[in-house]
């Protein structure tokens, strides 16, 4: 018998597709380079991962390409195949339940940091956005669970960690916080970057407690709920 996905989740999938097609129009995401998932609760399929598919340009997607998989990686909606980033969103979407979002790009100053430095400093108050200065995960082939393990650790305490080689990964409540915090770390490697390339001169940073003081003014930061 052949699974329908509820309205919710197609509502959802319709949203993880506007962001994916977004982080294209961005330049955050060049081709079939970056993936995303949102993790939701169908009412009769149980919880569900949805995930861009591997290798099919985000503007060829449509309603009714919806991708799914439970928790433990079983395809479980959709004829295309999952992301090859699997593990990477299953393992985030696994440890960190509070975390319905991930968004995985390969900005181009992010990725370039990543080559230079185990963490990027904390030269902006943004920096508190992350839980902290943005780990790099060691390098690991694409598609691995040695990449996720690797991604794991970075994420300890943090929303987002670089990915050596590679690129970025956020996560988030939402979709729209999740590519936020993607947009705002490609800014931070951007402004840190730009610093770090004077000669002879360092970049000065934000103290822990400069960063405490910011993460307690950010938390009220934007319009009240409704």
């Amino acid at each position: 018998m052949e699974r329908t996905p509820g309205p919710g989740t197609r509502a959802a999938w319709t949203e993880l597709l506007a962001v994916a097609r977004r982080s294209v129009a961005d330049g955050l995401v060049t081709g079939t380079s970056g993936n995303v998932s949102l993790r939701v609760d169908d009412p009769a399929l149980g919880t569900l991962i949805l995930v861009t598919p591997t290798g099919v340009p985000y503007e060829e997607l449509g309603p009714d390409d919806v991708v799914a998989v439970d928790m433990a990686g079983r395809q479980v909606l959709g004829g295309l195949r999952p992301t090859s980033e699997l593990p990477l969103h299953l393992a985030v979407h696994r440890d960190r339940p509070e975390a319905r979002a991930v968004v995985h790009t390969h900005a181009v100053h992010a990725t370039a940091a990543s080559l230079l430095v185990d963490e990027i400093p904390p030269v902006h108050y943004v920096t508190a956005l992350f839980g902290g200065p943005v780990r790099v995960a060691p390098y690991a082939l694409y598609g691995t669970e040695a990449l996720a393990d690797a991604a794991r650790t970075a994420l300890t305490d943090r929303t987002a960690c670089l990915l050596a080689h590679h690129g970025t990964l956020t996560l988030a409540p939402d979709l729209p916080t999740a590519y936020d915090r993607t947009a705002q770390l490609e800014w931070l490697c951007h402004v840190w970057l730009t610093a770090a390339a004077l000669p002879a001169r360092t970049p000065r940073v934000l103290t822990p407690e400069e960063l405490t003081e910011a993460t307690a003014a950010l938390s009220t930061y934007g319009q009240p709920p409704a």
